[in-house]
């Protein structure tokens, strides 16, 4: 039996997120609240779990953090850390997570128009190293600043899935006609952000964004983000966004709080689910750019 639709061709295409979490169905819960810490025994205990739930599936673990799903690739990764970063919930978490993967919503997508998907379509900032073990070739995207890439979603209401240069020849439209659509949706996404304004005890200001959306670090590609933070800031500013769910925006001084920063970002982008970037974007009136490999000290 073959996957449904989000997993089909690349393994990727489901972010496997968790935005939000809506009753188990289960009358039971299949294990203990709390998950295994060590990874192999994580991914052996996602494997049962997914058995139980898709029995007529061929579910094989091919790796300490990877599942092999009827001959496609499943990465546990970012579900690992989502755990980790609250073990208290580890088995809801997995639950839920799987649960929505093979949910009617994602069987459903292989038939999706573009006029559907057309208002659901939304950026996501993603490290260049998912192609370590996705295809290039199949995943829509745009190269980026910092080595990262600019991916396409459907924002859907229990998950996300990723478009794929599949859907892009079946709906006729070009990655930089996607690219405009995102960035036109994102902005529209929520107009009226919840930024909050912090002052140093070195002299430095941040603007920390906390929308909670799954769409925190893709506020870089706002059109209008120089305009709404640069008179909070001092001007052109620096943007860290370490994980998918984490953006900082702050001024480029003075040098004590540029280094703290960094250690902090360099902190969440090691222990943080959807890890992003850990170097910073400058972001100016003529738009964003990259500081990869330039040192922020240096810089400030």
């Amino acid at each position: 039996m073959p996957l449904p639709g989000p997993l089909l061709g690349t393994g990727f295409a489901m972010d496997g997120e968790v935005p939000k979490f809506t009753p188990v169905r289960h009358q039971k819960r299949l294990f203990m609240a709390s998950m295994p810490k060590e990874p192999e025994a994580f991914a052996e205990c996602v494997a049962e779990m997914l058995r139980r739930l898709q029995p007529e599936y061929a579910i094989d673990l091919v790796g300490p953090r990877e599942l092999l799903v009827n001959g496609r690739r499943l990465d546990l990764e970012n579900l690992y850390r989502m755990v980790n970063h609250e073990p208290n919930r580890g088995t809801e978490i997995v639950e839920h997570y799987l649960e929505q993967l093979f949910a009617g919503e994602a069987i459903q997508l292989g038939t999706m128009t573009f006029d559907f998907a057309r208002p659901r379509i939304m950026p996501r900032i993603q490290p260049e190293s998912i192609f370590e073990h996705l295809s290039r070739e199949q995943v829509a995207h745009v190269p980026w600043v910092n080595d990262t890439v600019i991916v396409f979603v459907t924002d859907l209401p229990h998950m996300t899935v990723s478009i794929t240069t599949e859907q892009l020849l079946r709906w006729n439209v070009s990655v930089d006609a996607m690219e405009e659509i995102a960035r036109e949706n994102l902005d529209n996404y929520a107009p009226e952000l919840d930024v909050q304004l912090v002052e140093s005890k070195e002299g430095g200001r941040a603007a920390i964004l906390g929308q909670h959306d799954g769409y925190d670090a893709a506020r870089l590609l706002m059109t209008d983000l120089y305009s709404r933070l640069a008179p909070q800031l001092g001007g052109d500013f620096f943007v860290a966004t370490p994980a998918r769910d984490m953006f900082v925006a702050f001024s480029r001084g003075p040098r004590p709080f540029i280094d703290r920063l960094r250690e902090r970002v360099d902190s969440d982008y090691r222990r943080l689910p959807y890890p992003i970037c850990n170097d910073f974007f400058f972001v100016t009136r003529d738009g964003v750019a990259g500081t990869k490999p330039m040192r922020m000290g240096e810089a400030a």
